[in-house]
């Protein structure tokens, strides 16, 4: 079984997520849990990231709320960053 990894940046971030919209925490837990189950279900789009971010992946919570995380489908996912697109890239 897959285990989150949470750095301290994602902690921060899903911290100010949660504050700012305290009716997404219930989406963001459901997502992470989706994450566990199968990181690569297609309702979190997940996909790999270029530039700066090579080697990690993102996904998508929502309209506009982004995972960024690394670790492959088999892998424990240590979860790196969490907010709106302009936010996380």
């Amino acid at each position: 079984m897959r285990t989150l990894i949470w750095s301290n940046t994602f902690i921060r971030a899903f911290k100010r997520v949660t504050r700012r919209h305290p009716d997404l925490r219930q989406d963001i837990e459901s997502i992470l849990r989706l994450l566990v189950e199968n990181p690569f279900a297609p309702q979190l789009e997940t996909h790999k990231l270029k530039g700066k971010l090579a080697g990690s992946w993102a996904c998508s919570a929502g309209y506009d709320l982004h995972f960024v995380k690394t670790g492959k489908q088999e892998d424990d996912i240590f979860l790196i960053e969490i907010g709106t697109h302009d936010e996380v890239y």
